[in-house]
């Protein structure tokens, strides 16, 4: 088995993120690995056709960006304030190409992402960032359903 000396953890803020957070401390301590959270803020570009600003969407973005960055500090704070090696990044993108970007210029060993568990109409309207990853990272990625729990 390779080293695994750093771990990425994609999050959104949501309950998913909260309980793929114990997945990473928990293998982030059994491997003595650096933890990267990483939220990937979607870019508002789809906007620009329908007579909106480009300076408009821009400072949009921009706003979302440096409010994911504070709610990234509040959350590595809460979950992660006893880790001594993680840290925390803001980007603007695709989520699932950044995620695979960041990957690459880290150097990640692991991903750890969770899965919404969409179905039907809501996962070929939204698609599924996971199994995106899943099918371009470069190295290993467990995922994590949130809302399967294991039997006794």
């Amino acid at each position: 088995m390779n080293e695994i000396e750093k771990l990425l953890l994609p999050i959104d803020f949501s309950d998913v993120s909260l309980k793929t957070a114990t997945w990473a401390l928990t293998l982030g301590n059994k491997f003595s690995a650096e933890i990267h959270l990483l939220f990937i803020a979607r870019r508002l570009e789809h906007l620009s056709g329908i007579n909106v600003a480009r300076v408009s969407i821009e400072n949009f973005e921009n706003e979302v960006v440096r409010g994911a960055e504070t709610m990234m500090e509040e959350f590595a704070n809460t979950h992660f304030k006893d880790y001594a090696a993680c840290k925390n990044k803001v980007v603007l993108g695709d989520a699932a190409e950044e995620i695979i970007n960041y990957v690459k210029s880290e150097k990640i060993d692991l991903v750890i992402i969770g899965t919404h568990g969409r179905k039907g109409l809501d996962n070929i309207l939204f698609g599924s960032v996971a199994e995106r990853v899943i099918k371009m990272s470069p190295v290993p990625v467990m995922s994590v359903n949130p809302y399967r729990t294991q039997e006794s």
